[in-house]
This record gives structure tokens, sequence and C-alpha cells, in this order.
């Protein structure tokens, strides 16, 4: 070639402009928001203010049964960064802090390894430690404006705005655009100004959240590249209100995600992908990553629990998706749902414990103290009311006929083949799974070592899935005939089956007593768990005798001191004081005196221990130490 025409040519190249793509990758871009379900207009709710998503729904797809895996931030965004459920990693409990399985990444490595530009904006809010460096930018200034030249680029943009604490703070006047006389009210609130309220609000900052999406689509349409860039449009978990984040039902489930593929890449977009169209297929979030390696053209790795929808990758329609609940900051509990287009179907391993448990982070939201004040003047109907009950070991609900899910029918004869499908898809997915969330918290640390929950899990010398996940059906039951062979568990030399049969004990309450205070007094005084001891003391310490009771207080006060046992085994303690009530008065002040805080490193969870003992203090009306008022509370995110 001529010497002046290769020069000619090399100039008109380096002006062409930057379209941020090669040749046969697209541009990602995720525009994302907190604690917010499909509350959107595109969604057909008339309330709702949100034009510039209706948009973007008017000009891609929308999916109706979505749903984000957990109920709350960190671990729902724990499933998406890897590509595995939390119950699989051990990462499920809000908040918490496990290793990374050895030799696995998360997907933003898989995008940089096609040449990928991986920016995040910038909530990251993980409870796996990442293996190595994940992002080329995470920040609040992170930007695919600031992508090398010709790479093509994944951005996420994650909006605040709408998370649960913007639902009772204060907002200006000019943003108050929803009649609180207006708000839908769901069956299970109470209908009263505060809740009303709080519904409007809720919308407002929905609408808010709209309107800095809006700026995030305008701004990639001024740059010229809207139409080589793949758009995904999600929310992290149900709405911030009380009984939708936090709690595995579909309303705390469901998110709205909308899809856009331009012209350019629709060969890679789902087959039912149309402009306004509506796909009924159901999601999870474990799906993201997956769907995200096909986009690119990159192998799914075969530890990935998600499958992708879009994409050469894409798999045929799942019947069902999963979703789970674990400990919710300073309060445990254990629930499993599967999802399918009809039926929602959720198991209690926890049913003694209230659906409402008291989460200081929740309890400050207007609605939930007024929900519970008019619980305890009675002042409730039947379904305003569960919310502040025991649990049924099994729930099953009719999305079409019963969207509030507040109509059991798992008692229905004429849902039976529907039950028992659905129970039996939650045990095989546990199994395929190896879901480690059966093990108290504290084990799941103490078994993995120095290495990943994950590993530990998929390793059957130390963790028999089989033993432990039967111990936990027998005990849950709630069938009095399974009273035997409960007790029957604490002979196991399985740390962990003990646990469940203690627990099971707890479920029985006095029945649970009776058949096992032998056992119980045992496991209480010399097991070598510190997790069985503290639930064997328990049910002595609710339901024993005064001696009994005494002897419990004892070993629980001690359990609680998080300077001298692991912080999960004196939250469990620091619960089962909590939930003596008057017959923990006589240990009240070393009680109130409890530390606050552990003696060493505990990354994530160093402040719920003190939240209980905040609880205490408050209950008891005493000021916490070096506050003249009220307590302060440890701040949430």
């Amino acid at each position: 070639m001529h010497r002046s025409c290769f020069f000619l040519l090399l100039s008109a190249l380096l002006i062409l402009p930057d379209h941020g793509l090669s040749a046969d990758h697209p541009n990602i871009l995720w525009i994302t928001s907190e604690d917010n379900g499909p509350q959107l207009g595109c969604y057909g709710d008339k309330y709702a203010v949100t034009p510039s998503l209706d948009a973007l729904a008017a000009k891609g797809m929308r999916y109706t049964n979505a749903i984000s895996c957990a109920p709350v931030c960190a671990p729902a965004r724990t499933t998406i960064i890897s590509g595995i459920f939390p119950p699989s990693t051990g990462a499920e409990h809000m908040r918490s802090m496990v290793p990374y399985p050895a030799g696995l990444r998360m997907y933003p490595q898989h995008l940089k390894d096609a040449g990928y530009y991986c920016t995040n904006n910038s909530k990251e809010d993980y409870n796996l430690t990442k293996p190595g460096t994940v992002w080329d930018e995470s920040s609040p200034k992170a930007h695919y404006q600031n992508r090398p030249a010709g790479s093509p680029f994944f951005a996420i943009f994650n909006s605040t705005i709408s998370h649960e604490s913007q639902i009772r703070n204060a907002i200006n006047d000019k943003d108050r655009i929803h009649d609180p006389a207006k708000a839908p009210i769901p069956a299970y609130h109470p209908d009263t100004p505060e809740v009303r309220k709080d519904w409007a609000q809720y919308y407002d900052r929905v609408t808010m959240m709209d309107f800095i999406s809006g700026k995030q689509l305008a701004e990639l349409e001024k740059a010229g590249i809207e139409e080589d860039t793949i758009i995904f449009y999600y929310g992290d978990h149900g709405s911030g209100m009380p009984r939708s984040k936090r709690w595995p039902y579909n309303s705390g489930l469901n998110v709205p995600l909308l899809v856009y593929f331009p012209e350019k890449w629709k060969h890679l977009a789902p087959q039912d992908y149309t402009p306004g169209g509506v796909s009924q297929r159901l999601v999870s979030f474990v799906d993201l990553a997956p769907t995200l390696l096909s986009l690119a053209g990159q192998e799914i790795p075969s530890t990935m629990q998600g499958k992708a929808f879009a994409g050469p990758q894409k798999t045929p329609d799942p019947k069902y998706v999963y979703g789970f609940r674990g400990r919710m900051d300073e309060r445990y509990d254990l629930v499993r749902t599967v999802r399918g287009s009809r039926y929602i179907y959720l198991r209690q391993y926890m049913p003694h414990r209230i659906y409402g448990q008291h989460v200081d982070y929740m309890f400050q939201t207007p609605t939930t103290r007024v929900w519970e004040t008019l619980f305890k003047e009675g002042k409730l109907n039947e379904v305003q009311s569960l919310f502040w009950k025991t649990k049924p070991s099994e729930e099953l609900y009719d999305l079409e006929t019963d969207p509030y899910e507040v109509h059991n029918l798992a008692g229905s004869p004429e849902h039976r083949m529907v039950l028992e499908e659905m129970r039996q898809a939650q045990q095989t997915w546990a199994r395929e799974i190896k879901d480690v969330g059966f093990l108290p918290e504290d084990e799941i640390h103490t078994r993995s070592g120095e290495g990943s929950p994950y590993d530990m899990g998929h390793d059957p010398k130390r963790y028999d899935f089989e033993a432990v996940f039967a111990a936990a059906n027998l005990a849950t039951s709630q069938k009095s005939a399974d009273l035997p062979a409960i007790v029957a568990l604490l002979e196991s030399p399985d740390s962990a089956v003990r646990y469940w049969g203690v627990t099971g004990l707890l479920v029985h309450g006095p029945a649970g007593l009776e058949s096992g205070r032998a056992a119980l007094i045992k496991a209480a005084d010399s097991d070598p768990s510190g997790s069985v001891r503290a639930v064997s003391a328990e049910v002595l310490g609710r339901y024993g005798n005064q001696d009994e009771t005494a002897r419990a207080l004892e070993i629980l006060v001690d359990l609680a001191d998080q300077t001298k046992h692991s912080v999960p085994v004196s939250l469990l303690a620091a619960n089962a004081i909590d939930y003596l009530g008057d017959r923990a008065r006589a240990a009240q002040d070393r009680i109130l005196g409890l530390p606050m805080k552990p003696a060493g490193k505990a990354e994530r969870i160093d402040g719920y221990v003190g939240r209980v003992i905040l609880t205490l203090r408050e209950k008891a009306g005493v000021a916490t130490p070096a506050q003249p008022a009220k307590a302060k509370r440890p701040k949430a995110k």
C-alpha cells in the first residue's frame, strides 16, 4: 500500500466514533434499584408513576415471574455475583462473610476474559470474599465512559432512593405525589394512617427511582450507544415494607425485570422476545450470571447453578424457581420456597418462631410498630394477625386467586398433589445444591475451617447432608407422634443432628420437654456444641421447673458472652434469653451488662448480639450506659 494512502486510512479510522464494542460482543447495561417489587405502571399498577421504566418496557420486554431468590439485599446480591445459591455457599445469612469456593470466580472475572470493561456503581454487599480483583472499577465514580477505546462494557448503576430506609425518613413536599388515601393496602396490613403514609411514600420513592433510571437511559442515548447496548432493569427484591422485604413469599421475592435488545443484538434475545412483549418464563437471580456469560459468548461454568434465559446457551423454561430465608440481622429463621407459575410453596424449618420476630431495622418503620401494637390490643382480623403468630410447617398459596398469599392451602385435599410435588421439588433442590443452611451458623464456619462452606458441603466426611436434612424435616413436622424419634436424634454423634433434635423438642414446647427432659439436661450441661447447648437451655428455661430455669439461665448468660464464644453461638443464646421473657428476670443485671462486641474480628456480624441486648434493655426500661435517653441503634444498610 502507498505510504500516503496508509496514513489516510489510519486517520479515517482514528476519527470514527468509539461505540465501545468489539465485533461480536454487545455492551451490557444493568440499571438496578433497591427494595422495590413490580409496583410500576408497566406492570399494571395504576397507583404507580414510572414513565421512564414504562417506556423501556414498551420497547423491550418485561418478565412477570422473576424472583430474587432472597428477600433481602446481601444474600440476593451474593446470588447474582456468584451464580450459585447462597444456601450452597453458606452465604445465606444477613449479613455474613464466608470464603469463596476454591478455584471458582465471580461473573465479572469471566466477562473480563472476553475483553469486557466491567464497572459497578456502586453497592456490592456480598456475603462472600472476593476471589481476587473482580471489577475494573467499583465505586460511585465507576462508569462505562472510562473504558479503554474499543472495549465492550458491562456496567451496573444502582439506585438506593427506594430503599426501606427511605420510606420512613423526611421527603421533600415536591416529591410527595401519591395520595395516601388512595394507596393500595395489602390484605395482611391494617388500614391505618401510618400504614397508608408509608405505602404512599414508598410509591413516591419508586417514582424518584424511575426519574434516576430515566437519566441513566438518556445518558446512554446521548452517548450514541443505545443501539449497541443490551439493557436490563431489575429491583433487588420486594418492597421495603414489612412482610415483603425479608420474607420469601411472592411479595418479598417477585421483582420487576425489563430487558431491551437493540436490533443489532436481537439474535441473542430469547425466542419469545418482542418489543412491548411479556414473558411468563420463571427467572431468578441465580440465572443472571449464566445469562450474562451466554450473551458475552463465554462458556458457563458447570458449577454455576442458574440457567441462561438468553443468548446461545439459553435453556428450556424451568418448572420451578427457588427462594430462601436465613438469619435476618439479629434473628434466626430458616425457610425454603418453591415458586411455580401459579403456586408458591414455603417450608418453615423454624415454625416455633413467629413471622414478625423483632428485627430492629424493620421495627423502625412506623407500619411495623403500629401493626404489632394493634395485634397486642386485639384489634386485627385473622389475616392481619397471622404475622404475629407462630408458623405452620408448610404453606401453599394460589397466586392467581390469592395474590396476597393469606389463604394457606397446605391442608386442602384438592391441592394435595400440588403440595406433594412442590414439597418433593424443595427436597430435590436442597440435595442438588448441598444446602448447608441446615447447619447451625456456627458450624457452617467451624466445619469449613480455613476453606469455604461450599467445599465443606460437598465433602460427605464433613457434612452428612442426608442425615442432617432428615433430622431437620423430622424435627419440624409438628407431629406429636414424631416425638420419640426426635428425642432419639440427641444420641447422634453428629452435632447438627443433635441440634435438630433439641430444636424439635423446642418446637413441641412443654410436650417436647416432657418427652426429652433427661436428654435436654445432659445436652444443656455438656454437649460439645455451643449451638446444641443454647437451644437445649432455651427449652429448659422456657418450659422447665424453677431449678431447671435457673440452670438454663446460667448456661445462656455464659453462652451469650461473645468475648468467650463465637458470635453465632452468642446470638443463639441472646435470642433464647429474649424468648424466656419474665423467666429471665432473675439474671437481668448480668444479661443487660453483657458485652456489646466480640473480642475478635467478626466481619459483618459483630453488632447483632448487641442489638438483642439493646432490645432487652428497652424492654426492661434501662438506658444504655453513656446514653441518657433511648439507646442509639447500630446503623444498618
